[in-house]
């Protein structure tokens, strides 16, 4: 810095004495000199000095200022002389290439980008003080993944053209692991049950894959957020993280953790109140207050409370009102008073609603699952059942809804729908593996928003030992403005139960066709109807069942049907795959008409519900009940019969096989049937977070019941027939296919049972 400065005061210095020596100094021409990869139109660029200008001192500070500033030089000279002025330049070496090497935990180009962050990149001008800044930032890469040992050495190689070669080498180290986490100052609560709120933790037998055992300063923060929270959610309101130290030992491979905390007393709610304009029925307002005095303060119920206020104000268009709650402590009794001040602000209407986004999903597809109106007024409930329409629609990989005011006015906002498409096609190729269906290769090429319009198209192929099915359908879900939905299905659906060797021996062949009308009755609940045709070829063998010989004797071995369906079902549950909430109903008919050979009907029902807890455990309940029978002194056709047992309905069973039994002890299915399961959902320990995977425990309990039992007499539904299980399940969404398997225990198998206490399945099977 000291010789450019003089550098520079020795050249304004001789440019004002060349400039002196004459009257005037007119700028006849302009060289350059020193330059070796910058190009002279460069720096005439950034002179501030032309051919026929007269030359001043002023002038001559300014273009030497000028150049500096570039950054593309070390040093700048000019020169006066005889009407020419002689820009010499020394330029800074500029980089050719990085190279990082020894890096295992990042990839060279991901260390490479964090270095152009901080100014380091191939092609740029090499500034030394940027160096030391690069090795900070690669530094600090690897401190975010728990190497504190990492050594980082910088090499610079001379190349042509002054230019220079940046070669980083990196020795990662070991990385350091928190080896204990200490709480001081907690007495309500033991260290154990404090460090379960905790992501950060020691050493244990999955912390290789979740990585918790390493340190993190932002997930550090959120542990202690999580500690405040739950002291908050016990009535602590003056609880206080006081201080939080971190110590690394000096091989710089364990950390230890100390977190200082004071709890203060736990508070009660002596009372709530609300206050402000309310608008709405205090008695109704009072209905969504979840905290309860005399009892402990829990904050999350207090949150609860002001959302559900807001939001109960936000249905009747009061889009931005406001529900703020004022505690007021009483030290000495150790309790807790709130008052709820409603502030409703003005009450708005939608002006417009615009949606963006969309470049193949017409817009008329995307508005039709829009339940807030244009010109009505703003409506909280309808706009959140609005996004959860677009989402489950499947085309979006992401919906967002904003409403922000329109310019000018104060009672008017507009919806922002804004959602990013995702493909929609689907071509498939897939194996899996069922300990009831065995090696099952699948196939399918779908597209569910076809040409834009939101019709879906799928072809499907799906082969296993047991059950193999081919199927084209075609749906139009509106079909009507009203939401009512029309398809069509072409199929053929093989069965050879002969393959499974615990089951009555037959095998069937069945090609049908039909079509199908859906009717929502509201947000939650669908009717369907349809009308199928098909075709059934049954084979059977020496050692069928004398049931199955019996009937195709009477019946013949190929028959039509013609088939009524009809079905109802209301689904609230918060999520298709790892529901934790909500409900589950369906209730389903079919009628074999007498216009088909085979006449005869079907009911089943099935209840499902789940409860949520705290720490992401929830229990499910579900039952399921079957029942057909024969018409016209025609019996139910033996390949309609129901089943039980297996991964699906009893666990700890074989597939299929509690019911009446033939002669050989072969299942033969029944046309009762009766299914219950109560299962608990917990995430796998080590893994809270993971969405992908979770456990449980379960109990279940069924079996099928009639027509025949192994001495062909009709067996009735009867409780002591029932056969229960116990055990624990897995259900994982792995990167090949969803993997679902369980260990279960019988617990009052009988002799002629077949039991099998692990079952899975695995992959995409459809």
């Amino acid at each position: 810095m000291i010789l450019n400065r003089l550098t520079l005061a020795l050249a304004v210095m001789f440019a004002g004495q060349s400039v002196l020596a004459g009257e005037l100094f007119v700028i006849k021409d302009i060289q350059v000199e020193g330059i070796q990869r910058t190009e002279a139109g460069t720096v005439f660029n950034y002179l501030p000095i032309k051919v026929g200008e007269v030359l001043t001192d002023e002038k001559t500070a300014a273009a030497i200022k000028a150049l500096y500033a570039t950054g593309f030089f070390k040093d700048v000279r000019l020169e006066a002389r005889d009407g020419v002025v002689i820009v010499t330049v020394e330029e800074r070496q500029s980089i050719a290439k990085i190279t990082v090497t020894g890096t295992k935990e990042f990839t060279e180009e991901d260390l490479k980008a964090g270095l152009k962050q901080v100014g380091l990149a191939d092609g740029r001008v090499l500034d030394r003080a940027l160096l030391d800044k690069a090795e900070q930032e690669l530094k600090r890469q690897y401190f975010n993944k728990g190497k504190y040992a990492v050594e980082i050495k910088t090499t610079l190689t001379p190349l042509d053209r002054n230019r220079v070669a940046v070669q980083f080498d990196v020795v990662e180290g070991d990385t350091a692991k928190i080896r204990q986490i200490n709480i001081v100052g907690n007495k309500a609560f033991t260290e154990k049950e404090l460090l379960k709120e905790f992501s950060s933790s020691t050493p244990g037998w999955l912390t290789w894959y979740t990585k918790a055992d390493q340190y993190s300063k932002s997930r550090l923060g959120g542990d202690i957020e999580s500690l405040r929270s739950f002291y908050l959610n016990h009535g602590y309101l003056e609880f206080n993280v006081d201080s939080t130290q971190v110590l690394i030992s000096p091989d710089k491979l364990n950390i230890y953790i100390t977190v200082n905390v004071t709890e203060g007393p736990q508070y009660k709610v002596s009372d709530v109140k609300l206050a402000g304009q309310m608008l709405v029925p205090e008695e109704e307002l009072q209905t969504l207050v979840t905290i309860v005095p005399g009892e402990v303060f829990v904050r999350d119920r207090l949150t609860e409370t002001t959302k559900k206020i807001g939001d109960r104000l936000g249905n009747d268009g009061y889009a931005f009102a406001n529900v703020n709650a004022v505690p007021e402590l009483d030290k000495e009794k150790a309790t807790v008073a709130f008052t709820l001040y409603i502030d409703p602000g003005r009450r708005v209407y939608v002006n417009r609603i615009n949606v963006s986004g969309n470049s193949k999903t017409q817009d008329e597809v995307i508005r039709r699952e829009i339940r807030q109106m244009e010109s009505a007024y703003y409506d909280a409930e309808q706009i959140n059942r609005s996004r959860e329409r677009l989402n489950r629609l499947g085309y979006f990989s992401e919906v967002n809804i904003e409403t922000p005011s329109v310019s000018g006015t104060t009672d008017q906002v507009d919806v922002n729908v804004a959602v990013t498409e995702k493909s929609t096609g689907n071509m498939m190729l897939g194996a899996g593996f069922s300990s009831t269906d065995g090696f099952v290769l699948s196939g399918s090429v779908s597209q569910n928003n076809l040409f834009g319009t939101g019709n879906r198209l799928a072809l499907q192929v799906n082969t296993g030992s047991v059950n193999t099915v081919y199927s084209l359908s075609y749906t139009n879900p509106y079909f009507t403005l009203d939401g009512v939905s029309l398809g069509y299905d072409i199929f053929r659906r093989d069965v050879d139960a002969q393959a499974q060797s615990d089951v009555g021996a037959y095998q069937t062949s069945t090609i049908g066709t039909g079509f199908r009308f859906g009717f929502p009755i509201n947000e939650r609940d669908f009717i369907s109807t349809g009308i199928t045709f098909d075709n059934t070829t049954v084979t059977t063998f020496a050692n069928s069942p004398p049931q199955y010989l019996q009937f195709v004797e009477d019946y013949g071995d190929s028959n039509t049907t013609f088939l009524l369906s009809a079905s109802w079902a209301r689904d609230t549950r918060n999520d298709f795959l790892f529901p934790t909430s909500g409900l589950l109903q369906r209730l389903a008919a079919e009628w074999a008409t007498p216009i088909g050979d085979l006449q005869y009907y079907k009911l089943s029902y099935q209840l499902q519900n789940y409860f949520p807890f705290r720490n992401s455990f929830s229990l499910m309940l579900n039952g399921e009940v079957g029942y057909g029978r024969g018409l016209n002194d025609k019996p139910l056709p033996f390949f309609k019969n129901f089943y039980a047992g297996g991964v699906n309905s009893v666990r700890g069973y074989t597939a299929g096989t509690l019911g009446p039994k033939d002669e050989n002890g072969d299942a033969i299915g029944g046309d009762t049937r009766f299914v219950a399961n109560a299962e608990l959902f917990f995430p796998v320990p080590g893994l809270k977070d993971d969405k992908s995977l979770r456990m449980s425990v379960f109990t279940d309990t069924g079996a099928t019941f009639g027509p025949y039992d192994e001495f062909g007499r009709y067996s009735s539904f009867a409780f002591g027939d029932l056969r229960y299980s116990l055990g624990v399940a897995a259900l994982w969404v792995s990167p090949l296919g969803p993997l679902k398997f369980s260990v279960a225990q019988p617990l009052n198998s009988k002799p002629g049972d077949k039991t099998e206490v692990f079952q899975f399945t695995f992959g995409n099977t459809f």
